[in-house]
């Protein structure tokens, strides 16, 4: 048992150490910053994987101590967002839990944690990061109007447009915010993963992404929001409209991601190169209506059995 214990001090020790010069590349290394950002949850996953939760909770803190200390508090928000979400991609990986089951917590753990950061910022340093983001893009639009209109003599955008644009963006934060969060935590997971099965742990499959099938119930929540907007016509700005309209957000983007994989399925299916896929999938958000309209038809209808008859004959 003492071994065992002078084993675990001496692994965190050296993850809190791996995991601190990490953040200190990404605050003082600009060409890498982003890469040690993508694997500094790397060493703290790995305890995690390897020790009970406490012990890596507490490996967890005393790095986002340390690189505050020796980074500025600056660093203290990414610190917190990266090491809870090594935290959690360990645990799920020491629980044998499913890749949807890390992916989903992975996720979530972004997500509060940058809720956390933006409570803060907002209670103890006055800081609305929404607000200042918000006058930066007004900003930035008014210097091109002004610009244009130096050039050509006309505005590039009328102030309606620029006023309805970002309203509409203001409106979808929630959204934005939430997608960016599980993109964030697909992207750290796709990069670490491979990493981690090298340093010896078990870790979860995703099935390929052609394979992909979302729940059928996405089209129930589509059809509940279509029917809003049609009959019960929710006031602009109202809470109603708030939320449907990021509700709808979040199924658009969904219902792309169905409608491309059935594409990468209806392509491997053919034989086709994967230069291919890499086209319609470049080609998914210009047609993203039609995607849409594929990811429901793929969701309600048993297609992929067609395609898969018809490949056999």
């Amino acid at each position: 048992m003492p071994n065992n214990q002078t084993k675990a001090l001496v692994q965190g020790s050296m993850m809190v150490a791996i995991f601190t010069i990490l953040m200190l590349i990404s605050a003082y290394v600009p060409l890498i910053s982003i890469v040690s950002l993508l694997f500094a949850p790397l060493p703290i996953a790995w305890y995690s994987a390897n020790y009970k939760r406490s012990a890596s909770i507490f490996v967890a803190v005393v790095g986002c101590i340390l690189t505050t200390l020796m980074s500025g508090i600056i660093m203290l928000p990414f610190a917190l967002i990266l090491a809870l979400l090594g935290v959690v991609i360990g645990s799920a990986i020491n629980l044998k839990k499913s890749k949807l089951y890390l992916f989903m917590s992975s996720g979530v753990a972004v997500l509060l944690s940058m809720a956390i950061v933006y409570v803060a910022y907002v209670q103890f340093a006055g800081i609305n990061i929404i607000s200042m983001s918000m006058e930066l893009f007004r900003e930035s639009y008014e210097q091109s109007n002004e610009l244009a209109k130096t050039m050509t003599g006309q505005e590039a955008f009328q102030p309606e447009l620029i006023d309805a644009l970002l309203k509409t963006i203001e409106l979808t934060i929630p959204a934005t915010v939430t997608i960016s969060a599980f993109m964030t935590a697909f992207i750290i997971i796709t990069l670490n993963l491979p990493v981690l099965k090298r340093l010896g742990l078990d870790v979860p499959k995703f099935a390929p992404f052609q394979q992909m099938r979302l729940p059928r119930s996405i089209l129930w929540y589509y059809m509940i929001v279509l029917s809003i907007n049609l009959f019960m016509r929710p006031e602009s700005g109202s809470t109603l409209d708030i939320i449907v309209l990021n509700v709808s957000y979040v199924l658009w983007m969904l219902l792309i991601l169905q409608g491309i994989s059935f594409i990468h399925y209806f392509i491997s299916k053919k034989g086709m190169p994967n230069a291919v896929k890499w086209i319609a999938t470049l080609l998914a958000l210009p047609l993203s209506s039609f995607m849409i309209l594929l990811g429901i038809v793929d969701l309600g209808f048993d297609v992929r059995s067609l395609v898969k008859g018809k490949t056999k004959e």
